[in-house]
């Protein structure tokens, strides 16, 4: 008989400012490998009204293509009536703020050439947090 467990952990980290990338893939990983948990799902949430969580590939000029993109479709100088960051929280509306992937045999399942990236798009540097959930069973 399988057993099944709940793992939670947080990872907090610091940002450059807007539009800055973080690569969470290997923290995941991380805690998958210390939660025990062999086969379930690792669930991804970014508590924070300005940051995102994508998966993508962690490449150069996709993440610029990313960051061109943003600021094309909600740009930074527009007349908002929030103050100061309106367009840090209209950019955030189009991403969700979590991701769930599988977890098989310990390891979280990503794609080819999938990361999991937190991405800030508030004005300014800050200290972001991410809760990791894993969920499922420790043994077959």
């Amino acid at each position: 008989m399988s057993n099944f467990k709940v793992f939670n952990t947080r990872y907090t980290f610091s940002t450059k400012g807007e539009i800055d990338f973080i690569d969470l893939t290997a923290r995941v990983q991380e805690a998958v490998s210390k939660s025990g948990i062999k086969n379930g799902l690792v669930h991804v949430f970014a508590p924070h009204a300005t940051g995102v969580l994508v998966l993508t590939e962690n490449e150069y000029g996709l993440l610029s293509d990313i960051k061109a993109f943003l600021e094309k479709i909600i740009p930074k100088h527009e007349n908002y009536r929030h103050p100061s960051n309106a367009h840090s929280h209209l950019r955030s509306m189009l991403l969700p703020p979590d991701k769930t992937m599988p977890l098989i045999d310990g390891r979280v399942e990503f794609g080819t050439w999938q990361s999991l990236i937190f991405v800030e798009t508030d004005v300014y540097p800050r200290r972001r947090t991410v809760i990791i959930q894993v969920i499922g069973q420790t043994e077959e």
